[in-house]
């Protein structure tokens, strides 16, 4: 955010990472069968289990017959599709399938010895893939499975084969598992347990479509769960046939937990911006007539003496600027006057021009100190940090969001936990960063693996991660934002609900940074999150009409209207809305404020 309109830099786009190639090695004998069921595909799904629903059969392309498997990563899926086979201990099997697509795996689980895989990067018409494994002395079955990867669209399989001797299997998958039930429920996490279905040899159990977790028993508890938030359960049992159907949807909502840490702070929140160091076209508005319906004010801003000084000043606008600006004894009586009647007033410190590096401990405790003289000297109640434009950044060598190593990103976490410290559990601690530097982390982190990328890409996520127990509040700036991937992996841009849906989403479901599974930045509570819109067409791009606004929470509190975006979850407890600004809602009559108040009372 900024005086007048901030600017977002776009990503130029680069490939992800893959794992490392398994050698080929000599084709099964020759005597050897196939141990698959249905590899051709020719009865539809019959004998595999693709998760989050990511498979189905078609009729073209196919490699041989009449059908093959399409199958479409989504979000943190990588679209695998799997089947079970009963075989022989002490055994060698060839596994050959032909694929076509971006980055196609097929391998083998479980085999007892080395689990196996090969892949193609590119196969723009049918390749053929294969690889060889030994059971182990104790392996009865094996799981074969093909996968896609993240964010590179659908693949295709046909004609999968396992060459090897048999052993005994089952005929048929069990029946779906009945008596779904939710028996216990808190804050974070669901336990389930349902009637043991006859044959089955586990479970799987999927959260609002997506698998999450496999059980030898008839229970299991889903964890990691956001407060207050209703979640669709199924089950379904498994043996060495096959996958069942799934189980009747039972759904449960998470208790409230323990709110969001600040006394004080309503259940839905109303944040934003004033204007209060500078004037532009929208005009300087005092804050003693700021309405009561602004339950957290961010003073913009605070700015460095240097870039890199981490020295952060509070200007008040001179009367020169702004003529009908109060005293400060006037100002701070305001601020007084807000905190009695339950409000926020924080300093908000960076906006467009206030680039602030924390290159050295230096400067993090020049940041301290005078960042520390602003609250006292104003009696605030916290901070926002704002940072924009090229305040953060990552070395090329910080390629984890949970341990980062780049000076101005640990300097920052270190800085805010100290100031957290300093002022106890009443410091209001709120972020406002760009999609740039958050959402856009899904498909990109730094500077990538092979380098090139834009190294400020996803460069908040270490600082939101290391701060989630002092954050109060996070309200990304959806405005003048370039048009960034959601977990649906299609692009989403600024003008409509869509925009704020997908990207609230994200921070409520949480998401693989750059497509790895295995460095999944979890979500934020509810209770955490607010949604950053512009004020008014003169206050930022990507502004939208007050219905726009409604739909947007319909969406994400009631799972109502939600047009084509697949929300995960429902989150009545999401905090609100912030805005870019007070001084332009103004500006535009206070339409902004007047959709609040109409939607939250």
């Amino acid at each position: 955010m900024d005086r007048s309109r901030p600017l977002l830099a776009l990503l130029t786009a680069t490939a992800l990472a893959v794992p490392a190639l398994t050698a080929l090695s000599s084709a099964a004998r020759a005597a050897d069968a196939d141990q698959l069921r249905n590899g051709g595909f020719e009865a539809g799904l019959d004998g595999w289990s693709c998760t989050a629903n990511s498979g189905a059969t078609v009729g073209s392309p196919v490699h041989s017959g009449s059908a093959a498997l399409r199958a479409t990563p989504a979000g943190s899926d990588n679209a695998q599709c799997a089947q079970t086979v009963t075989v022989q201990p002490n055994a060698q099997y060839t596994l050959t399938g032909h694929v076509r697509g971006s980055y196609v795996y097929l391998g083998a689980s479980g085999t007892g010895t080395t689990d196996v895989s090969t892949w193609t990067q590119s196969a723009p018409d049918w390749q053929q893939l294969t690889t060889t494994f030994r059971t182990g002395p104790a392996t009865t079955k094996v799981t074969v499975y093909t996968h896609g990867w993240y964010g590179t669209g659908a693949y295709y399989a046909d004609d999968l084969a396992l060459t090897g001797p048999g052993g005994g299997s089952t005929t048929q998958p069990p029946a779906a598992p009945t008596g779904l039930t939710a028996t216990t429920v808190t804050s974070t996490s669901v336990t389930l347990s349902w009637t043991p279905a006859a044959g089955a040899t586990s479970y799987e159990v999927y959260r609002d479509g997506t698998r999450v977790q496999t059980t030898s028993t008839a229970s299991a508890t889903v964890t990691g769960l956001s407060p207050s938030t209703a979640y669709a359960f199924q089950v379904s049992a498994l043996n060495d046939a096959g996958e069942s159907p799934r189980s009747a949807t039972v759904t449960a909502t998470t208790t409230a937990g323990p709110g969001g840490g600040t006394p004080g702070l309503p259940p839905h929140a109303l944040v934003g911006y004033l204007h209060a160091s500078f004037a532009n076209g929208a005009g300087y508005t005092r804050l003693a007539d700021v309405p009561d319906s602004w339950d957290v004010i961010d003073l913009a801003f605070g700015e460095p003496t240097s870039t890199t000084s981490g020295d952060i000043r509070f200007t008040r606008c001179p009367v020169t600027e702004c003529p009908n600006a109060e005293s400060d004894a006037d100002f701070k009586a305001a601020i007084k006057a807000k905190q009695a009647a339950g409000k926020k007033v924080l300093i908000s410190i960076g906006g467009q021009n206030g680039q602030v590096q924390l290159t050295t401990t230096a400067a993090r405790d020049a940041f301290v100190a005078s960042v520390s003289k602003i609250i006292d000297e104003y009696g605030l109640d916290g901070l926002d940090i704002d940072f924009e434009g090229h305040s953060l950044s990552l070395n090329a060598d910080d390629t984890d969001f949970r341990n980062p190593k780049t000076p101005v990103i640990v300097n920052l976490i270190s800085a805010v936990k100290t100031l957290k410290a300093k002022y106890g559990t009443k410091f209001v601690l709120t972020m406002a960063p760009e999609t740039f530097f958050v959402q856009m982390g899904y498909q990109y982190y730094g500077t990538g693996k092979w380098g090139g990328q834009d190294p400020r890409c996803g460069a908040y996520l270490p600082v939101i991660h290391a701060l989630r127990d002092d954050l109060t509040l996070l309200h990304v700036q959806d405005y003048n934002s370039g048009p960034i991937m959601g977990l649906d992996n299609q692009y989403h841009s600024m003008g409509g609900a869509d925009f704020h849906i997908a990207m609230t989403d994200m921070l409520l479901t949480g998401f693989p940074v750059a497509g790895d599974p295995n460095n999944v930045f979890p979500p934020l509570r509810p209770d955490q999150v607010a949604i950053g819109m512009p004020a008014s067409t003169n206050a930022g791009n990507g502004y939208v009409a007050p219905a726009e606004v409604t739909k947007t929470l319909d969406c994400l509190t009631k799972k109502t209207d939600c047009g084509s975006y697949p929300t995960h979850g429902t989150w009545p407890a999401l905090r609100g809305l912030m805005t870019w600004s007070i001084n332009w809602d103004r500006y535009g009559s206070w339409q902004f404020q007047r959709t609040f108040d109409g939607y939250f009372g």
